[in-house]
């Protein structure tokens, strides 16, 4: 049953996919100026006529997300003063607001708040769902400027006209089928405020509510995370039986997935493409392989009970099983999309693992466009290691690659680590800010803060939970952690697209690597293994190897 719930989910979404990377290949890059680009046009005004260089590209990617920065913290930082607020929610502490708005803009989604119970309908649909739209727009966007220098595209790049298609032409209708299949799963859909329900004892019970369908369906396709409730994916009104749980969670891969495909087709290298999702999908078969082995051991506390014939059940909605949340829980980290339908906490140690290392790589399809850039800078770095072991200049796509383009691969690499590193380290030395905060102590605790901070650097969004993370210090240090793993990343992708772009075409030779075939699909795997454990082995041994073999009294 397990195996063929993986196959089943997996084959799902690839078999989406495919049709869907085309789709976003003809919305994307039009070859005739429809209808919707003429509208498009018009709106945009003047500012669409341009094609713009990496340069330019990214000044306006920036200045747009801070703009955005600045209309959501006002709507959150005002939302007592503004309209759609039946349930009269009051004002948001301002390291609060600048977390959430941080994490918003980011794609991250990291939520330090309970939404029914912190913002109202006006900012979780005019704040927070816009963002959700716009954010996963953008990286979207700077993949599709980055394929077009790599392709040698003649079609102008355009960051607003690229957004306006992302977000109008891609995400709207596609989360607008998804909110109705999950409408017609049974997941509620209005504006009205809490109900209030008397239980068979008597008691008063106030139900939270809202315009949950619309809010979830791009929260899952946009790999955002954010969820309308605290429980996320766990809370019956957002995740209400088997057939919504497989909605959301074939929603959390698909448009990842399509992205690979859309490469391919902008850059005119479609079995590069194929190898590169065959390594991705690898990464996520193993993964979730693993996840779904290890958790069906018992929780260390309910070893030799009765309970513990049905796996670890700690930290589980039993409507939906142990098997469905490794599921999750390795789709919602390999694609940057932070969403939750069990306790990631309540995973097994070696379990909880699995989603870390898939937030450390970042490379498993990752966030919308984005994880794509992630990949992109392991592909330069093997195409590199490659051509030097070899003895010849390395090319990709017919570019050479040289030290000018190493320089802006290796700072994306070297960043996510320091993000991470680095703030655990801070916060372990100062224990007001860490130690204090955690529910665990020892190795368990250790890891709620390694967790929170490998999320925020990979702007993933989901927790470990447990650890008392809205506070001053945690806020704003995670959400400068979100805008520097978002921002940086993207710009030096964009130069390292922008530098190979301005080079002449190399023509193969018969001592080019081919970047087409299973020979360099296996170079590329290995960089990623290789990189990634010298940076993360030695943190994974100080918190969930060291807290297993102490459960194993080892």
């Amino acid at each position: 049953m397990n195996v063929i719930l993986m196959i089943g989910t997996i084959g799902i979404a690839v078999a989406l996919s495919i049709p869907l990377g085309k789709w976003m290949y003809r919305v994307l890059c039009p070859e005739t100026d429809t209808k919707f680009e003429k509208l498009l046009h018009g709106v945009i005004g003047r500012a669409a006529q341009s094609d713009q260089n990496w340069k330019q590209y990214s000044a306006a990617l920036l200045l747009f997300n801070l703009v955005m920065f600045v209309f959501v913290w006002l709507v959150l930082s005002f939302q007592q003063l503004l309209p759609l607020n039946p349930d009269r929610m009051g004002a948001l502490n301002q390291d609060l607001v600048f977390n959430t708005v941080s994490s918003f803009v980011t794609n991250t989604n990291l939520q330090h708040y309970s939404g029914e119970s912190a913002l109202s309908y006006g900012s979780q649909l005019f704040g927070l769902m816009w963002l959700q739209f716009v954010s996963a727009a953008t990286g979207m966007a700077a993949l599709t400027a980055l394929a077009r220098w790599l392709g040698g595209s003649r079609q102008p790049n355009n960051f607003y006209l690229d957004l306006g298609r992302s977000t109008c032409g891609v995400l709207l209708p596609v989360a607008a089928v998804a909110a109705l299949l999950l409408v017609f799963c049974g997941v509620p859909m209005t504006f009205e405020g809490a109900a209030i329900a008397r239980t068979l004892e008597g008691a008063v019970q106030t139900i939270a509510r809202g315009p949950v369908a619309a809010f979830v369906s791009i929260k899952q396709l946009g790999t955002n995370g954010g969820s309308f409730f605290g429980p996320n994916a766990t809370h019956p009104l957002e995740n209400v039986n088997f057939y919504s749980n497989l909605v959301e969670c074939v929603s959390l891969v698909v448009i990842p997935m399509a992205c690979v495909w859309l490469y391919g087709h902008i850059t005119r290298h479609k079995r590069h493409a194929l190898v590169i999702f065959l390594v991705m999908l690898a990464f996520l078969l193993v993964k979730i392989s693993l996840a779904i082995s290890l958790e069906q051991s018992p929780a260390p506390a309910l070893r030799g009970l009765a309970v513990a014939e049905c796996g670890n059940l700690e930290g589980k909605e039993l409507r939906l099983g142990v098997t469905q949340s490794p599921i999750w829980a390795t789709f919602t980290t390999c694609t940057s999309n932070g969403s939750v339908n069990s306790m990631h906490s309540s995973l097994n140690p070696l379990t909880g693992l699995v989603p870390l290392a898939g937030m450390w790589f970042n490379t498993t399809f990752g966030g919308i466009g984005v994880g794509f850039l992630g990949m992109f800078s392991y592909i330069i770095v093997a195409v590199f290691i490659s051509g030097m072991m070899v003895g010849r200049t390395p090319e990709y796509l017919g570019k050479k690659v040289e030290t000018r383009e190493m320089k802006f691969a290796l700072p994306i690499l070297l960043l996510h680590p320091l993000c991470i590193l680095g703030g655990v380290a801070l916060f372990c030395v100062i224990p007001a800010w860490g130690r204090d905060t955690v529910l665990n102590p020892g190795f368990h605790g250790f890891t709620e803060m390694l967790y929170e901070f490998t999320s925020a650097s990979a702007n993933n969004g989901s927790g470990f939970e447990g650890l008392g993370d809205n506070t001053a210090p945690w806020n704003i240090a995670t959400g400068v952690v979100m805008l520097l793993g978002r921002f940086i990343p993207i710009v030096l992708s964009l130069a390292l697209a922008g530098s190979l772009a301005a080079k002449q075409f190399v023509p193969e030779t018969v001592g080019t690597l081919k970047t087409d075939t299973g020979l360099f699909g296996g170079v590329l795997a290995g960089t990623v293994l290789f990189i990634g454990a010298l940076l993360f082995l030695p943190v994974a041994v100080l918190g969930p190897v060291a807290e297993y073999l102490t459960n194993m009294g080892w």
